[in-house]
């Protein structure tokens, strides 16, 4: 069976405000339906704070400015309408608010209405007087009995008469933006971001403090020793460098120096080309390191640490599945690399390749002819070497740069190339991956693109070729080392001479 809500008794109509007669169904002096006034909610937990409306001034007396009621509450139920008249009031179930008091623990704030020596109108906006009962004393009158119930738990009661402000639930967002930037800012040693310059960097590459990834460390690199240079770049399309590079010196057992050039570029359609390019630009250089002091014909040392790197890459294939259950792509592929290198030794320049990475000389009289001293294990260069198709045919076409040896376990058969020059004057040798000579493609482009001081600074010259690839759009891992090669003119003749 339903149950009908009692409606509650009203002390004053809300159409005139006039006192009705118990059981008055309509209000005897306007007439006001007594019973459409909304029953109040029974869940309510405190009584609605209201603002009293304005009184009418009393004769001789100055008017209080009371602000002017909320028509309605926080939950959408007509507020009840206050006079100043109805201090000390009741609460909702009829009981005085002194009783209320005591039973929920509440605390009288100081300067609130109710308090000897406080004139009535000083209320804060937004804390009116609550109670619906009638009060004996005139506007004005000090009620010491009475007190006012607290309802908004401000902070700082004191502060808060004075601002009518109540206090913030959470921190000023700024200052906590502060206390944050303060809180994440790198420790003495650690890495800073380089995006918001405050933050430290986590191991996993992010700014703790605004989240930027980081450039990894192999996005650029660069070195320089005294008769070689190499930089190596990400580009501007690849999200990371899957080249690498190794440069290095030594001396062979006359005493004389040997410099050392290694540059990987990492097949992209493999599994971890950045793992099996920098494995084999290291072990190359090591084994050249070890092999040419000893008295090893250079040439024949090259051999030695292509089949080193070859090593190297293949035995990144071997590793148990359980190292590579993070990243599903390991299970795709053996890891793969292609690799060209140059050694200058004595008055001889080796160079030795597998893939379609490349050399170029560019003698440094530029009126002499250059040239390219590599030819690409790649799909265009067997056409080509086939008499099937020109080279600018071969070159168009979408398969030209489809590489044909590389350094992997899953290569059909280990072919390194090795080849001994002996030029006859001073030049440059440029050693770099295609994403550079994709920009530069022939000798004679290659040589306008090299800088016309990079004999005498090779690192500002390996810098300028790698900003010449980005120009032109860095679509792939750029990577260039420079070996300057200085020998007396010894006459005419060609520039470089195969022995």
């Amino acid at each position: 069976m339903s149950q009908s809500q009692q409606q509650p008794a009203l002390s004053k109509c809300p159409g005139c405000e006039e006192p009705p007669a118990a059981g008055d169904l309509f209000c005897g002096a306007c007439g006001y339906d007594l019973s459409a006034v909304p029953a109040r909610p029974g869940d309510r937990p405190t009584m609605a704070i209201t603002v009293p409306p304005a009184a009418p001034e009393a004769a001789g007396a100055e008017a209080v400015r009371w602000p002017a009621a909320a028509e309605t509450d926080s939950s959408d139920v007509p507020a009840p309408v206050h006079r100043p008249s109805d201090l000390p009031g009741t609460d909702s179930g009829g009981r005085p608010l002194a009783e209320q008091e005591q039973e929920q623990e509440q605390v009288q704030e100081p300067g609130t209405p109710g308090t000897p020596g406080t004139p009535v109108g000083s209320w804060p906006v937004g804390s009116a007087p609550v109670g619906s009962g009638p009060g004996p004393e005139p506007l004005g009158a000090p009620e010491p009995s009475a007190a006012a119930v607290r309802h908004d738990d401000r902070a700082d009661p004191d502060a808060a008469e004075h601002s009518g402000d109540f206090a913030l639930a959470a921190p000023d967002p700024r200052t906590a933006e502060h206390a944050a930037a303060a809180a994440a800012a790198p420790a003495a040693g650690g890495k800073v971001c380089v995006a918001c310059r405050s933050g430290r960097v986590d191991p996993d590459g992010y700014c703790e403090n605004c989240g930027h990834a980081q450039p990894r460390e192999r996005d650029h690199m660069e070195q320089e020793l005294d008769a070689v240079a190499a930089v190596s770049d990400r580009g501007l399309r690849h999200h990371r460098n899957e080249d690498s590079f190794a440069v290095s010196s030594t001396a062979l057992p006359d005493g004389s120096p040997a410099v050392v050039a290694i540059v990987c570029d990492g097949v992209s359609s493999a599994s971890r080309p950045d793992e099996a390019s920098a494995a084999a630009a290291n072990a190359a250089n090591e084994s050249l390191l070890e092999s040419l002091p000893r008295g090893t014909h250079p040439q024949q040392a090259m051999h030695e640490a292509i089949v080193a790197a070859s090593e190297a890459v293949n035995a990144l294939a071997q590793e148990p599945a359980g190292a590579m259950e993070h990243d599903a792509h390991r299970h795709q592929n053996a890891p793969a690399c292609t690799l060209v290198g140059a050694v200058m030794a004595g008055e001889l320049l080796i160079v030795g390749w597998v893939g379609d990475s490349r050399v170029y000389w560019v003698p440094q009289d530029r009126s002499r002819p250059t040239a390219r001293l590599t030819e690409d294990d790649s799909w265009a260069a067997q056409m080509v070497a086939a008499g099937l198709m020109n080279e600018a045919e071969a070159y168009a076409d979408e398969r030209a740069h489809a590489i044909t040896g590389w350094l992997g376990a899953d290569a059909y058969e280990l072919e390194p190339h090795t080849a001994a020059f002996k030029p006859d004057r001073p030049g440059l040798v440029v050693v770099c991956t295609d994403g550079l000579w994709n920009y530069a493609e022939s000798a004679e482009e290659m040589a306008a693109a090299v800088p016309a001081d990079a004999q005498e600074h090779p690192l500002r010259g390996a810098q300028v070729l790698v900003g010449h690839a980005l120009d032109g759009g860095g679509h792939d891992n750029v990577t260039v080392a420079l070996l300057p090669f200085a020998v007396r003119p010894q006459g005419a003749g060609s520039a470089c001479e195969t022995v």
